[in-house]
């Protein structure tokens, strides 16, 4: 087992800067412990609040697999400290627009963890959403320097079929080859239950009638809490800032740069229902919003319906009647999937490969024990947007759990080697930046025994 830890040590810093992109929230610890200082790097600071975050942070991310001790961790964070002040020193920029957009999907990610905004800026102690984003962008705009300045000192570094070989037979005659885990790929075929004709007839009507009394005087806002279906509603009144960069959906950006201020608009048709608009305030490259959703509702009996052609649809399939790309091709209704076969792609990768034991537990319960070619029973599901449908999934591809191989796991085992390279050049680059650089360690961590030369001592 210690080999296995000594392999996963050596891809820690990888580990490490994806953890740091993700924890952004709880900063807000910084506005209580003023005096944790636990280092200083040129400008920036290490709060002694911040090793205990990030050391449970990494721990609880790695299952446990990968542990560090305080010392180890609190290196790790002046290592990010030091690249965020020379990204500065080197003339690094990030654009307005690259933060915001990390803000925004920053503030989607804690909102759905959390259920909703409101219980986001309650969790963590913030006074409202301002405060909340203000925080955020300025820790976003530290990741974004230090990924910029990571990539700047490693930007030629690449790995040779010869340099992977190595390495791999290096890892094999340590008895230290890493194990690789149970993958599966994914397929699926969704069926909509669409609502009637009448029913979407009469959401627009009445949106409509809301359109003409606000343009009569009626209060938005008002509107808006008594019959959006939007869930943030309560909290904000329907109202939003919204930039081209912003993670809103496409017809919602568009209607907000469409409109004149105190405009409002005619429903129009999204993914989530339909909605009417109005445009409060132009800022620059922002706009400032209200929308009221309505979603139509779906009757019981359209819910059966579909429900029972997915189950026909299933069954031809297992009968052979028709191929499961066919049916994708013919019958879903999924937008993302149905043009590559019904592929699902992993949200967190970008793959379209699943780490068996890192999956949602509702998905895991239905797929982990198929073989490959199987596919599950139908079942009901909803989307972000509300949508209800039914659907199966076929396991398209399946590899347990493994040692790894240079052939199988050939691209595996590269990325390994050249983060392996890239940690060791920002370690050099590192070790040779601390001479010139500011540094100051608090008596409590002056016992810390580092690997770089953090303390300056004249015999290192």
């Amino acid at each position: 087992m210690q080999q296995k830890t000594t392999t996963l040590k050596s891809i820690k810093l990888c580990l490490f800067t994806i953890f740091l992109s993700m924890m952004v929230i709880p900063l807000q610890a910084q506005k209580v412990k003023i005096d944790g200082v636990a280092v200083v790097i040129g400008k920036n600071i290490v709060l002694e609040s911040d090793i205990d975050k990030f050391k449970q942070e990494v721990e609880i991310r790695s299952e446990g697999k990968i542990t560090i001790k305080d010392c180890e961790m609190l290196e790790e964070l002046m290592q990010q400290k030091l690249l965020s002040h020379h990204a500065v020193v080197d003339s690094i920029t990030v654009s307005d627009a690259e933060i915001s957009s990390r803000v925004d999907n920053s503030v989607q990610y804690f909102t759905q963890q959390f259920g909703s905004l409101d219980k986001v800026i309650k969790a963590y102690g913030f006074n409202d959403i301002d405060d909340l984003r203000k925080e955020l962008y300025s820790v976003q705009k530290d990741n974004l320097l230090i990924e910029r300045e990571q990539q700047k000192i490693t930007e030629k570094i690449d790995v040779t079929p010869e340099e992977v070989r190595l390495y791999f037979n290096g890892l094999k005659e340590k008895g230290d080859l890493p194990e690789f885990p149970a993958e599966i790929e994914l397929a699926q075929i969704v069926l909509n239950a669409s609502a009637t004709k009448e029913e979407e007839d009469r959401i627009v009507a009445k949106l409509n009638d809301l359109k003409k009394e606000i343009e009569e005087g009626a209060s938005f806002k008002m509107k808006a809490i008594i019959n959006s279906d939007d869930p943030g509603v309560t909290t904000n009144g329907g109202r939003y800032e919204v930039t081209k960069e912003s993670q809103f959906i496409k017809e919602f950006k568009e209607m907000a740069f469409s409109l004149d201020i105190g405009q409002v608009s005619k429903p129009f048709k999204s993914d989530f229902g339909y909605h009417i608009m109005q445009l409060h305030e132009i800022k620059g490259n922002m706009r400032v919003a209200s929308h009221i959703l309505m979603k139509p509702d779906i009757p019981e009996t359209r819910l059966l319906d579909t429900k029972a052609r997915a189950e026909q649809l299933a069954k031809d399939i297992r009968e052979g009647k028709i191929t499961f790309e066919e049916a994708v091709k013919k019958y879903s209704d999924d937008k993302e999937t149905k043009n590559n076969a019904g592929l699902i792609v992993n949200p967190y990768t970008g793959e379209s490969r699943f780490d068996l034991t890192r999956m949602d537990p509702a998905l895991y319960a239905r797929v982990t024990e198929l073989k490959k070619g199987e596919i599950t029973d139908v079942f009901y599901d909803e989307d972000r947007s509300g949508d209800k449908m039914y659907k199966f999934i076929l396991m398209r591809d399946r590899v347990d759990t493994h040692e790894a191989d240079m052939v199988d796991d050939y691209v595996k085992i590269q990325e390994l080697a050249l983060t392996k390279k890239k940690e060791e050049t920002i370690t050099k680059w590192a070790k040779e930046k601390i001479k010139d650089t500011y540094i100051k360690i608090s008596s409590e961590h002056q016992k810390c025994k580092f690997e770089k030369n953090w303390k300056k001592e004249t015999n290192k």
